[in-house]
């Protein structure tokens, strides 16, 4: 993580991906699934990372919510959207929050990057690489 990142979490709680993210890295990931199989894969992935609590779930929507706490006892609120884009494609953003009005220190950044490598690792052979 760049010294750019971190200096810029001193005053920003929160980051989230988006198809207009300046950063590559922070940039929708599309995959070639149905958003059912998707969200299924999705869901069990989550459950079963470390420090991370699923604490609401609405599949008709596609959002999963989780929860993380810091060393420093802060909460983190994290929210990963699931969108169906076609038939058998879909696209998962996640968006990142800390509880609080004090910055986060490239916090919820790592998060995004630690989700998304999960996911990427679990979903690789189905990662589109742009969506056309």
């Amino acid at each position: 993580m760049s010294l750019k990142r971190t200096l810029a979490g001193i005053f920003r709680s929160q980051e989230g991906t988006s198809d207009r993210a300046k950063v590559p890295e922070l940039k929708t990931r599309y995959y070639q699934m149905s958003k059912d199989k998707i969200w299924e894969e999705v869901s069990s992935t989550l459950k079963k990372i470390p420090g991370y609590k699923v604490t609401h779930e609405v599949p008709s929507v596609g959002e999963i919510t989780l929860e993380k706490r810091t060393a420093f006892g802060r909460t983190m609120d994290i929210t990963v959207s699931i969108v169906s884009t076609g038939p058998v494609r879909s696209a998962i953003d996640i968006y990142s929050a800390t509880r609080g009005s004090m910055g986060d220190l490239g916090a919820n950044y790592r998060n995004i990057m630690h989700l998304f490598g999960m996911l990427d690792k679990k979903l690789s052979s189905h990662k589109i690489s742009s969506p056309s």
